[in-house]
């Protein structure tokens, strides 16, 4: 598991936000730059996945005729 892996969603977009802060402002070399941008996608491809897994636990609860809980199933379109 690499050390992206291990963050969670909430880190991992802290991560995200301050590295594309340090892109906007320009000052970083080239190369700080590119490993700031491949840096950056890999965090985005990790936040997608924990907010895609997110909602895929994502569950909507039945209710009776009574409006009592009788149970639930996967929320639809996730």
């Amino acid at each position: 598991m690499s050390e992206i892996e291990k963050l969670s969603f909430e880190d991992a977009m802290r991560e995200l936000e301050t590295t594309v802060g340090k892109l906007e402002t320009g000052e970083a070399t080239l190369e700080e730059s590119i490993a700031l941008y491949e840096r950056g996608a890999k965090l985005r491809a990790h936040c997608e996945k924990r907010l895609r897994e997110a909602q895929e636990r994502v569950e909507k609860i039945t209710l009776s005729a009574s409006g009592q809980p009788t149970g639930s199933e996967p929320a639809e379109g996730l």
